[in-house]
């Protein structure tokens, strides 16, 4: 008597929601229930409800996973063990979600072990990749002001209709003043195409007006213009306009997109937003080409350890090259034993060992895989004996994500400026190429928006490269020179090659969000 009681109180409260509970999970959160006295199981039943709202569902039918998770997720509340100040995602566990166009919501994907990405995919994955970034950015786009409809009986300014490419394929007459937008690519040599997943449109770019930015084969592009005999005239090209963080995490809700352990976005956690407040003192080190076979670079190094020696970094991010050239098939040899030495001297700083991090991300020419994006951490052999002097240490992918606190930052160890600059259409005539780059990758949302052959990536693991919502900082650690920008309320630097730059690096401040340039004088 008392079991279809309380089986009558889940059901009522579900309903009352907006949910329909399987009979399974009825079954199984009755069970749950009986133990307790009447008012603990309302308390309780509250809660569960409360907590399967929050949770990424695509049906209205409440299963026993949605039950046994609100449960976990119940218990656990209020510990906050998932509330990492300092946490290094590497880019193989970044969360994937996907877009639903008909709820206009995004929906964290869960893929089974037997389907998961693989770094050897099928070729169905390297078409979903371009449909995957072209769905984002024109979810994006059609929200935007410029794109929505005006109200009826409104006085506000002539807005653009965004049209897909079969609109204008579909069209025996000319259209004039139209935008359209779709994948840069030149289909046929010196013809240039855009592509959506209507179609493909061939463009007349003899007049066109570049807006800011580098653009490349492989980009989102607005192509503005006007369109007769099957061709697309461009009068004016530009990017996708971006979006803030705070906007785009409406569209998520409290879930974390960034990755690690907390289920939740930590953006959002107060505790940690008090410890990053009060620790004004915090820094992050970031140097690039720390070339472990260049004996003036371990003394530059040593000079650094001993500098941060008693004002003490969150931590050090030590990108690669870790050798300032190939040694062939000894390569992998010599930077072992290269590690081994740093590791000796990184000891004889036994406060930064106890309290500092050191994060070590690969360069283009280190020892592993092929130079494809993502890239996977440096091997066991060249790292075990660093490791064992330095428990501590954490090797992780390029790019990998670093989160502190509540803020976001994003490295990867690529030379994208450079090849960005090689590989654009239209090279800009004027402002500062760094500013050029932080629009580009910001507006593409996307770290390496290039064609594969010029930027291999893993295609199944796309999404790690992704910049949405947009992070607080993004490091990219490229031979260019130094550099900091900021693009909608994101901060982009360049640390430059170490050696190559008089032994320069960067300092983050987390607490002011500050960039501070640095070098190590010449004695």
């Amino acid at each position: 008597m008392a079991e279809a009681r309380v089986r009558k109180l889940v059901s009522t409260t579900f309903k009352l929601n907006g949910f329909s509970i399987l009979s399974d999970a009825a079954s199984f959160l009755v069970s749950q229930l009986m133990p307790f006295e009447e008012r603990e199981r309302e308390e309780w039943l509250d809660k569960i409800v409360e907590h399967i709202q929050k949770q990424c569902l695509e049906t209205t039918n409440i299963g026993k996973d949605n039950i046994e998770l609100a449960i976990h997720e119940c218990i656990r509340s209020g510990a906050e063990e998932s509330e990492t100040i300092l946490t290094v995602i590497n880019a193989f566990e970044v969360p994937r979600f996907e877009y639903n166009q008909e709820r206009k919501k995004f929906f964290l994907k869960n893929i089974p072990k037997d389907s998961a990405p693989k770094l050897f995919d099928s070729a169905e994955e390297k078409a979903q990749l371009f449909r995957y970034r072209y769905i984002l950015l024109h979810q994006r786009t059609a929200r935007h002001e410029l794109f929505t409809p005006s109200a009826v009986g409104s006085n506000e300014t002539q807005k653009f209709t965004l049209r897909p490419v079969d609109y204008f394929l579909s069209s025996s007459r000319k259209v004039d003043d139209a935008v359209v937008m779709g994948l840069l690519t030149q289909l046929k040599e010196g013809k240039y195409y855009l592509e959506d997943t209507t179609g493909t449109l061939q463009l007349d770019l003899s007049e066109t007006r570049y807006h800011t930015g580098l653009h490349v084969e492989g980009c989102f592009v607005l192509a503005e213009g006007w369109y007769e005999d099957r061709v697309f005239h461009v009068n004016g090209m530009g990017f996708p306009p971006p979006e803030s963080s705070r906007i785009s995490r409406d569209y998520f809700g409290n879930m974390n997109t960034f990755g690690g352990p907390s289920s939740k976005s930590l953006k959002l956690s107060k505790k940690l937003l008090k410890i990053e407040e009060e620790n004004e003192d915090a820094t992050i080190v970031f140097i690039a080409d720390v070339w472990l076979d260049n004996v003036k670079v371990l003394e530059k190094l040593s000079t650094l350890f001993q500098g941060y020696s008693e004002c003490l970094p969150v931590a050090f991010v030590l990108m690669g090259n870790f050798l300032s050239s190939q040694h062939g098939s000894a390569h992998a040899y010599l930077l072992k034993e290269k590690f081994k030495i740093l590791g000796d001297l990184i000891v004889q700083f036994p406060k930064l060992t106890a309290n500092s991090k050191f994060i070590f991300i690969p360069g283009p020419v280190d020892p592993g895989f092929a130079s494809i994006l993502p890239r996977p951490p440096l091997p066991t052999f060249v790292t075990e004996e660093l490791k064992k002097k330095l428990p501590s240490a954490i090797f992780s992918t390029s790019p990998c994500r670093i989160q502190y606190c509540t803020q976001e930052i994003v490295v990867i160890r690529e030379d994208l400026v450079t090849k960005m600059c090689r590989n654009t259409i239209y090279f800009p005539t004027s402002g500062d190429i760094p500013q050029h780059f932080a629009k580009t990758i910001i507006s593409q949302a996307h770290l390496a928006p290039l064609p594969l052959a010029v930027c291999p990536v893993y295609w199944g693991f796309d999404y790690g490269m992704q910049l949405y919502p947009l992070p607080d900082l993004i490091v990219t650690a490229d031979q260019f020179n130094t550099f900091t920008t900021s693009y909608s309320g994101c901060q982009v630097i360049n640390p430059s090659s170490f050696p190559r730059s008089n032994y320069s690096f960067k300092v983050y401040l987390p607490a002011s969000r500050q960039i501070e340039d640095s070098q190590i004088p010449n004695d």
